[in-house]
């Protein structure tokens, strides 16, 4: 379960119809639980620095070092990720599915075309492979 804060959520949702056409990603920070609830308590936007930023989002390498100390600095833990499907689909891509990395981590999308917002936690499995599974999102 990943707990969102209605005002980030809405700021979220509010910056992916601003950087249309193109993919906004960004970080959560907060607190992860290993029971399976994440509460969301800040995001970091960043800059999409994908070759293709319509169909694709990257965070930049040094961008993400730099959002991952100020986590630290504040005492938060990487709860996940965002970024946006601007012309859906409402779920993950074989590209994000190819691109995540941080296990048991949420990575919420907002897709405009249809507007739905969606969570998956990425669940690594022992032969290197990987899946997302559904997630519910609260806010609260």
């Amino acid at each position: 379960m990943l707990v969102l804060p209605p005002e980030i959520r809405n700021a979220i949702v509010r910056r992916a119809r601003e950087g249309r056409p193109r993919e906004i990603c960004g970080v959560f920070g907060g607190k992860y639980e290993k029971t399976g609830r994440s509460i969301v308590r800040s995001q970091y936007p960043a800059e999409n620095v994908a070759e293709t930023p319509r169909t694709r989002y990257r965070i930049d390498p040094e961008e993400q070092l730099e959002i991952f100390e100020r986590l630290e600095d504040r005492g938060e833990e990487i709860v996940g990720f965002y970024h946006s499907h601007p012309r859906g689909p409402p779920r993950p891509s074989k590209t994000d599915a190819a691109s995540a990395t941080w296990p048991d981590r949420s990575y919420l999308i907002v897709s405009l075309e249809p507007f739905e917002i969606g969570s998956w936690r990425w669940r690594a499995s022992d032969d290197g492979d990987g899946r997302f599974e559904r997630e519910d999102v609260v806010l609260e």
